[in-house]
Parts: C-alpha cells; sequence; structure tokens
C-alpha cells in the first residue's frame, strides 16, 4: 500500500491514558493495555522494553482500567474530553499526529493511474 495524501482530516493524537492520578502502572513488570490499536500499541511498549499483554477491544475501551480488565488503553485523542468524562487522563503521547490518508494498492495505480489522479486533482 502507497500513501499518497495526507488529507489533513480528523487530526488527532494517539495516547497511553489512565486513571486520574494512578501512575501504578509505571511500576509493573509487565502492563494489561487495552486498545483498538494493536499494532500500535505493540510497537510502542516494545520500543520501551515494556512487556505488555495487549487486549483488543472494541468500543468504549476506556471503561477497561474502570473494571480492572487493563491497567491503561491507547487510543485515539482528539481533545481528551471523552478520557475525562471517565475519570481517565491522558498519561503518555504514543504518536503525536494521526489524520486521514489516502491510500493505493501498490498493483492497482498503474491501472487506475487517470482515475486517482482526477480525484487528487479535486
Amino acid at each position: 500500500v502507497l500513501e499518497l495524501l495526507d488529507m489533513k482530516l480528523g487530526i488527532c493524537k494517539v495516547c497511553v491514558g489512565g486513571i486520574v492520578g494512578d501512575d501504578s502502572y509505571k511500576n509493573k513488570t509487565e502492563l494489561k493495555v487495552a486498545t483498538k490499536l494493536e499494532g500500535i500499541a505493540k510497537e510502542y511498549f516494545s520500543k520501551k522494553g515494556i512487556p505488555a499483554e495487549i487486549i483488543k477491544l472494541n468500543g468504549s475501551i476506556e471503561l477497561a482500567p474502570l473494571i480492572g480488565l487493563s491497567d491503561i488503553i491507547v487510543d485515539i485523542v482528539e481533545t481528551g474530553t471523552t478520557m475525562k468524562e471517565n475519570g481517565l487522563e491522558v498519561k503518555e503521547d504514543v504518536l503525536d499526529y494521526v489524520s486521514a490518508r489516502l491510500l493505493q494498492i501498490k498493483t492497482l495505480l498503474l491501472l487506475k493511474n487517470h482515475k486517482l489522479l482526477n480525484f487528487m486533482k479535486k
């Protein structure tokens, strides 16, 4: 897949979130991390050398730390309001800039190049 264009839409961050005032996750030998973004979470904690059990969830992952399912979450954050409403706060930034992108399958680039160029001109 080729990334052709940053459409500069839906701009947000990917962050580690946890219960307000609770930094006990920093002292654990292995973290339980709830997320929809498995690959990003695995890569982030691996690069930091922190063992992490990634728990794939869909829907309101903010509930996971509150019910003891996970220590923290990794999620997309625009303003942080949803986290605050659920008693969570941003603990760390994973990715500072995330946005909608125009992608193209490499093999189709040659076959449908004219359609793609017309779309991108709009």
